[in-house]
Order: structure tokens, then C-alpha cells, then sequence
């Protein structure tokens, strides 16, 4: 039988046929080059709209928060000097300028004085937050002693102690290097966190110590007490601006929840940080934890003697800045 022949393809047709396919795949290449570019421009052009958008939202906070910083100073000068009149006239009404008071006029009175201090104690607060805001408040570095700190601390606390069921201790601050910081801003925090320790301590002690840090460069101030305690799931909020941990004592003893807030920020302008840790039902420790120098300050503290060594705030300074003064006959007398 006959074997039937195929025609053997020539080499030109062989050539012709894969050019074919090659042109082929090249424009199913370019036409997905072309979809991926079309989608590219579109996503470029959803990227711009949204950063336009997002820079847009970020000037409108801009200006609310430079607007709220300016109703809060503003609002806080206002507010001084009624607070100021009202707790003027307390004074004078509680010193018998006027006349004796009946035992019912007097807590009336005591009443009116301590809500006045309430009220100037938030003022102060929310100054402060607009201050540091606004980047107004100013760092005032200067060589101090903590004996002298811990001093003018115990002489602010003294007139508020009065139950013997509860003590305020400062330990010896001996050994301890001299301190290049904003004195002023160190006390402010410390007399928050000694205030809120004494506002919820019914027995027991409150102290205060200081401790180097490992390497020497940073030290710890703590404030520890054997107070109610904090929950663990209030302890990451403390420190939020109007935080208050919900209790029944701190429905009874009122704040502004901004001692803590402010205490954070003044902390971070120091170049220091805070912390705080509790066991509920047992007591509370806060720290702060700043440079023994700030940076760029003097190579060396400066030789000063008794004469001329200042101290880190004069114990008549107003305490304004505390967190709601608690009843005077609430504590004990200092420990020395």
C-alpha cells in the first residue's frame, strides 16, 4: 500500500506563523500595561484626593485646638477673680470681720470655701493644659538641693494634716546629687500626686522618696500609698485628660480629673515620663522620673554656699495647683 505524504512546512512559513504569536502575545501584553496604568492614574488620583482631604482635616483641628486653647486661657483669666472675691469673703465671714456666725452659718460657709477652692483648682488645671498646649509654658531650669524640694513640700502639706490615722512621710533625701530642672513644674507634679494619695487614704501612711536611676542620669520620685488602689483596667486612663476612676469614693471626693493630665505633660516638657502602679485594695505608687540635668544645662552645678543657695520653692507658695484640698481633719501630722 501506498503511504500517503504530507507536505513538509517551509522555513519562511514556520517564521511567518511565529511572529504571528509573538504579535499576538505583545498586544495582549500591552493592552494589560494599559488596563494596569488606567488603574494606577485612578489610584493616583484617589491617593491626592485623600491626602488633599486629610491635610484639609488637619488645619481644621489645627484651628480648633489653637481655638480651645484660646477659650480656655481666656475662660481661666475670667473665672480668677470671682473664685478670688468669693474666697476672700469666706475668709473674712470664718473670721468673725463681721460678726459671730451661728455652727450652722459657719459649715455653710466652709462649704462655700472649700467649692471655691474646687473651682479654683480646676481653673488652674485647665490653664495649665492651655498653656502647654498652645506651647506657652515656659521652662524655668535652675541648680536646687531635693532637701530643699522635700522641704517646702512638707511645709505646703503641713496645715492640712490633722487625723492620726495617717501619716505623711518624706524620706531623707541625703546623698542625692543636685538637681538641674523647672523646680516649680517637679513640685507641681509631686503635690498632684501627694494630694490625690491623701484624698484617698483613709489610714496608713503616704511617702514620698527619691532614688538614682541605674547609670546615675535620671532620678525617681515616688509617692506611694496604702490607700484604696486602682483596678488594672482603670491604670492605661489615669492620666487622659477628665479621667476619674468610678468609685464611690471618688463620687464623694470631687476633682477636676486633670491633676494627672497635667502632671503627664509637665512630666514630657521636663524630658521625663511618669508611670503608676496599684493593687486594689492595697495602695497606689506614682513616679516620676526626670534628668538630673536637663539638657543643655551647665556642665556642673554651680558652689554655692548657705547663703546664697535658694531654695526649690518657698513653702508659703500658693497651693493652688493641688487637686481638691481634702478636709483638714482628714490627716495626721508629718512625720519628720
Amino acid at each position: 500500500m501506498r503511504e500517503e505524504q504530507h507536505p513538509t512546512p517551509t522555513p519562511g512559513a514556520q517564521d511567518e506563523a511565529g511572529a504571528a504569536a509573538l504579535r499576538a502575545q505583545l498586544e495582549q501584553s500591552l493592552a494589560e500595561a494599559e488596563s494596569l496604568r488606567a488603574e494606577l492614574e485612578e489610584t493616583n488620583r484617589g491617593v491626592v484626593a485623600l491626602y488633599a482631604e486629610l491635610d484639609e482635616q488637619a488645619e481644621q483641628l489645627r484651628q480648633a485646638t489653637a481655638l480651645k486653647s484660646r477659650f480656655l486661657s481666656y475662660m481661666s483669666h475670667e473665672f480668677r477673680t470671682p473664685i478670688g472675691a468669693i474666697r476672700s469673703i469666706t475668709r473674712l465671714l470664718l473670721d468673725r470681720v463681721d460678726g459671730p456666725l451661728t455652727p450652722e452659718q459657719e459649715v455653710q460657709v466652709r462649704f462655700v470655701q472649700t467649692t471655691a477652692e474646687e473651682f479654683a483648682d480646676m481653673v488652674d488645671d485647665l490653664l495649665d493644659l492651655a498653656r502647654i498646649e498652645a506651647g506657652r509654658l515656659d521652662i524655668s531650669a535652675e541648680w536646687f538641693e531635693m532637701v530643699d524640694l522635700f522641704s517646702a513640700l512638707r511645709g505646703m502639706f503641713k496645715p492640712v494634716l490633722g487625723n492620726d490615722r495617717l501619716n505623711l512621710v518624706f524620706e531623707e533625701a541625703e546623698g542625692m546629687p543636685r538637681l538641674y530642672t523647672d523646680d516649680r513644674k517637679l513640685s507641681q507634679i509631686l503635690r498632684n500626686f501627694i494630694s490625690n494619695a491623701l484624698k484617698f487614704t483613709a489610714q496608713g501612711e503616704v511617702r514620698v522618696s527619691a532614688r538614682l536611676e541605674e547609670g546615675g542620669e535620671h532620678v525617681r520620685f515616688t509617692v506611694a500609698d496604702t490607700g484604696i488602689g486602682i483596678a488594672p483596667e482603670h491604670l492605661a486612663s489615669l492620666f487622659n485628660d477628665f479621667s476619674q476612676v468610678d468609685s464611690p469614693v471618688q463620687r464623694h471626693l470631687r476633682g477636676s480629673g486633670l491633676g494627672l493630665a497635667v502632671s503627664r505633660q509637665l512630666a514630657g516638657l521636663l524630658h521625663g515620663s511618669v508611670d503608676v502602679r496599684s493593687i486594689l485594695g492595697k495602695g497606689s505608687e506614682f513616679s516620676v522620673t526626670v534628668p538630673v540635668r536637663l539638657p543643655q544645662a551647665p556642665a556642673a552645678a554651680p558652689q554655692t554656699g548657705p547663703e546664697d543657695a535658694a531654695p526649690a520653692m518657698d513653702a508659703s507658695e500658693s497651693t493652688s495647683a493641688m487637686e481638691p484640698s481634702a478636709p483638714a481633719e482628714s490627716y495626721a501630722p508629718l512625720a519628720r
